[in-house]
């Protein structure tokens, strides 16, 4: 049982929880894939993590789907602070355009997620990856739905 009311807290108050608290005993995908919460601001989120021999695609480069899966967290925890407490939301779509391969050895990728609309049924957010240099690796938009009384 977790100190805290977690369905309670606004999406803002949960993630700045979560970047605070870095709860390693809540099973989810940042912790499988080692995500860092480096910036939690209402509208924007800023996620990192360093690259592994296990991301392999068989090309031996980083698969599309981590820097997807960086995309659609900071993409969708933006929205998530944009919401109030009880209310939840879910990845419609997501529209990935990617830019260039990263290799497996350790390179930081930052995910930056920023909220264009926030409404009442719907929200959108935009995106981008890059790697330690700053260069781009891919970018992203995502269309979400908003679930009232899900929390």
């Amino acid at each position: 049982m977790l100190p805290v009311d977690l369905a309670g807290m606004s999406g803002l108050d949960l993630l700045r929880w979560v970047q605070t608290e870095r709860p390693d005993h809540i099973p989810s995908i940042g912790r499988l894939l080692g995500m860092r919460m480096e910036t939690v601001e209402r509208g924007h989120v800023v996620l990192s993590l360093a690259t592994r021999p296990d991301f392999a695609n068989p090309l031996g480069t980083v698969h599309g789907g981590i820097a997807a899966t960086l995309l659609d967290s900071a993409l969708g925890s933006a929205v998530h602070t944009a919401l109030p407490a009880g209310v939840g939301y879910t990845t419609l779509e997501l529209k990935v355009n990617y830019i260039r391969s990263v290799g497996t050895g350790g390179e930081v990728l930052t995910g930056e997620g920023t909220v264009v609309h926030a409404g009442r049924r719907t929200a959108t957010a935009e995106g981008r990856v890059v790697d330690s240099r700053g260069k781009l690796v891919a970018h992203a938009t995502t269309t979400c739905l908003i679930l009232p009384g899900t929390g």
